[in-house]
Order: C-alpha cells, then sequence, then structure tokens
C-alpha cells in the first residue's frame, strides 16, 4: 500500500482530479517546448522509428512493417537525446517515447525538450504521455473519428486522429517540484522496468507452451501414441519414418475434397446483407474457431451457386496465400448455412465404401503439424504476395494410421491441448493484470495520487 500526501486541492481539470496542495498546475508550454528542427542542410542521416512498445528505436531495428522511410531526408525533422517523440496522428492511443539518440523522424511527429533542463526532468512529462487517463483526455482534440464500427464485419476499428501543437501546447498538466519530479521518474523507472520483466518472462512462458504444444502434435500425427512402437521408412522425404503398422501412404489429393471459391465468382462486398447464410474469410478466424457474428451474410441465391464451397461441420479451412499463409480453422459447429470466401481452401474426406480415409479432426492436427506447415511455406511461390496453389495442396504426400488410430489420436490431442490452452490462458489473464497494474501506477503517481518518497 502506498503513502498518500497529507493534503490535496482540486486541479479543476477532469482528467486529474485532485492532485497535492503544493503541487501546481500549468499549460504543457510553460515547461516544454516544441524541437521544430528541419533536417535541411542535412545533418543525419540516422533513421529512428516510433513504436507502441518499444518507443523510439533504429529504424533497422524495426520489425513487423510499416511505412517506409522516404528517400528525401530533407523533409524529416530532427530528434534529440532526451526529447519526448509523439506521433501526431497515434499519441491519443500511446504513440510516445523519450528518445535517447540523435536522428531524423517522420514529419508528422513532434518532438518536446525541457525549457529549463537543470530544473524539469523530462521523464516525469514523458510519464505523463504514458499515462491512459492523459491519453483518453487528448482524444477531445483530434480532428477526425476515433472508433468506427465496420458495416461489414462489425469491428471497431481505430481511426487516425491529428493533434495540432498549438493544442498540446494549451493542455494543463500537473507539476509537482523538480524533487518530486525525479522522485517520481526514479519510482516509476524501477517499477515499470520490474512489470516488463515479470511480462516478459511470462510470454516466454507462453512462447515454450506453444514450442511444447507443436511437439507434442508432431509426435502424435506422425508416429502415433505408442511410444514403444517399430518404425519403418515411408521411402517419401517429407514424411520420413512411421509406425510400422501404418499401412497408408498417399496424397492427399486422393483422399480428400479440395476446394475454393474461384476468383470470388463475382462476388463484392457491396453484395454483403445483414441476414442470411454467412460467407466466411480468414479475418473471421479466432485460432482454430471462426466469429460467425464478424461474418458478413450474402443472399440464399449466391449460395446456392456452388455447392462445392457450401460449409458442412467437420470441414478444415485452410488460408491458401497471403501473410498468415497456412492458416487453420475448423468447422466445429454451423449456426447456419455459410459459404467460403476467396482465399481459402476448404478440405473434406472422401469415402471409400461408405467410410471415410480420414477423422476430419486427426487431419486438422496433421495439419498444424510442422510438417505440413513446412510445406506449405517451401511450395509457397509469389514475392510480394506468397500464395501457395491447390495442385501444391493436393500433392502433399501422408501416411495415415487405420481411421480408429485416427480418432485415439484426435482425443489424446484434444485433452492434451485444452490443458496447453488453459495454461496459456492463466497467462495471459496474468500478464493483462501486470498491464493493468503498470496503467494505474503511472497514472497514479504523475498526478499524486501515491506518494512515492
Amino acid at each position: 500500500m502506498f503513502k498518500k500526501y497529507d493534503a490535496y486541492k482540486d486541479s479543476g481539470i477532469d482528467w486529474i482530479g485532485k492532485i497535492p496542495a503544493s503541487w501546481d498546475v500549468k499549460r504543457l508550454k510553460a515547461p516544454l517546448a516544441e524541437r521544430n528542427e528541419k533536417n535541411d542542410p542535412i545533418k543525419t542521416d540516422f533513421i529512428l522509428s516510433l513504436t507502441m512498445h518499444q518507443g523510439v528505436i533504429p529504424q533497422s531495428e524495426k520489425t513487423g512493417g510499416g511505412n517506409k522511410p522516404k528517400e528525401d531526408l530533407t523533409a524529416y525533422k530532427l530528434a534529440r537525446p532526451n526529447d519526448i517523440v509523439l506521433n501526431s496522428m497515434n499519441v491519443i492511443v500511446g504513440s510516445v517515447g523519450l528518445s535517447k539518440y540523435f536522428g531524423v523522424v517522420s514529419p508528422v511527429y513532434y518532438m518536446l525538450y525541457a525549457r529549463d533542463g537543470a530544473h524539469t526532468n523530462i521523464g516525469y512529462y514523458n510519464y505523463i504521455f504514458q499515462s491512459q487517463a492523459f491519453q483518453k483526455n487528448l482524444g477531445r482534440l483530434g480532428t477526425g473519428i476515433l472508433i468506427k464500427k465496420s458495416e461489414t464485419s462489425g469491428k471497431l476499428n481505430t481511426i487516425r486522429m491529428k493533434i495540432s501543437m498549438d493544442d498540446l501546447n494549451n493542455e494543463l498538466l500537473p507539476i509537482p517540484s523538480f524533487f518530486e519530479q525525479n522522485q517520481i521518474v526514479e519510482f516509476l523507472n524501477q517499477k515499470t522496468s520490474e512489470i516488463d520483466q515479470a511480462i516478459a518472462i511470462k510470454e516466454q512462458q507462453i512462447a515454450l507452451l506453444n514450442e511444447r504444444k507443436q511437439i507434442v502434435i508432431q509426435k502424435a500425427v506422425t508416429q502415433g501414441l505408442n511410444p514403444n512402437v517399430a518404425m519403418k521408412d515411408s521411402s517419401v522425404e517429407w514424411i520420413g519414418q512411421i509406425p510400422e503398422h501404418w499401412k497408408i501412404v498417399t496424397k492427399l489429393k486422393f483422399i480428400s475434397s479440395l476446394k475454393g471459391r474461384q476468383g470470388w465468382q463475382g462476388l463484392k462486398a457491396d453484395e454483403y446483407i445483414d441476414e442470411g447464410p454467412f460467407v466466411v474469410s480468414s479475418a473471421h478466424f479466432d485460432g482454430l474457431n471462426i466469429e460467425w457474428h464478424k461474418c458478413p451474410h450474402v443472399s440464399k441465391e449466391r449460395y446456392e451457386m456452388d455447392a462445392h464451397i457450401q460449409l458442412k461441420v467437420g470441414d478444415i479451412l485452410l488460408m491458401k496465400d497471403g501473410a498468415k499463409m497456412g492458416k487453420l480453422a475448423f468447422v466445429s459447429n454451423l449456426p447456419d448455412l455459410a459459404c467460403l470466401n476467396s482465399h481459402l481452401l476448404l478440405i473434406r474426406s472422401l469415402k471409400k465404401a461408405d467410410k471415410y480415409f480420414f477423422d476430419a479432426k486427426y487431419m486438422l492436427y496433421f495439419m498444424l503439424s510442422g510438417k505440413f506447415q513446412d510445406y506449405v511455406q517451401v511450395k509457397g511461390t509469389g514475392t510480394t504476395f506468397m500464395g501457395i496453389s491447390q495442385e501444391s495442396i493436393g500433392n502433399f504426400p501422408l501416411a495415415l494410421p487405420s481411421f480408429e488410430e485416427q480418432i485415439e489420436i484426435a482425443s489424446f490431442l484434444d485433452q492434451k491441448l485444452s490443458e496447453f490452452d488453459c495454461g496459456k490462458e492463466l497467462l495471459l489473464s496474468q500478464i493483462e493484470k501486470l498491464k493493468e497494474y503498470k496503467t494505474t501506477l503511472i497514472n497514479d503517481a504523475v498526478t499524486g495520487k501515491i506518494k512515492v518518497a
């Protein structure tokens, strides 16, 4: 439990509320000034990037894509060590950080520095910008729409909102003494570092769980459940060794129906309606499940155009191109009629003498294994947009145990993966609570709700 200050007063500002009686309230432009230095003539070619989780980093260390740097570096602004760098388009969602570098940044960024460096701890004001209460408060200044509901999926999308420097300059901030600023920064540096380390450990534990989950799947679908079973060479490179009693070595196209929507068949987004058969795309995958409430709908006539892509319980759906090529979903339930959108492949077992070649759940787990996923990546073609052909998927070689053993393996994996998922959910819940605690700690410290000295 943290201490409180002896006396408080009303700050007169909604997002702050009460502050310690000894603190002041001033406009942002009192302690901070904008650094608006152009890189013209060029003073440096060291490009910096601002990320939501890492703050200000060299562009070369950025992962996950984003805008490419401009070739004309004279269009950039300079950022110096101890500048608060914030994205004028995304500051309301926490796109802000304290720079350790001298470099250049996007023209849409603002740089703030302490007017009186000897009596201002810039780190304190950086933490104010990290406060979600302050970020939410800034939302009223943005030009544009913050949240917009998608007409097709129903998802809430964040829209970039620009905040002017003039508006930022006039924002009121809580101002403790220089001594207290130093104490708050020292306290938050230590506490947020401890929280971040705890989160990193739990994320590593999740990664280890995912690795272990993959190992269990791979072993079960390629070797069966008996660790003492005799093995034999399948004579197929992609398959390797298999249990001696497994007889069927074949290609996927000989035992399954592989169907996809050909060129959308003229289907356009403006044909989507509020009711009717569902249209499923990879955007509606949630793990291996389908988020039916987010799927758009089409007319019954559209649904009936192609019986091959009408979904049934037990169907496996594979994303055959794009950044998430190889991603899978399983049709475990059908709330209504449903069909496939483009970019997906429907996989369903064929029959021989009224007997299915494979259990759908077993095949789903096989396709989650490293053997199949590696095959997808190797056989994928394209430069900027990777994709794997239906023919390549059909030519995947595999060995199958008996149908009864497939069911046994699938049942085993259902249980084991449920245990893994429970462990993962617990870790994710703990991470969320740590993040919430970090958010509360920052807000309470910078507004004086707690006394950290």
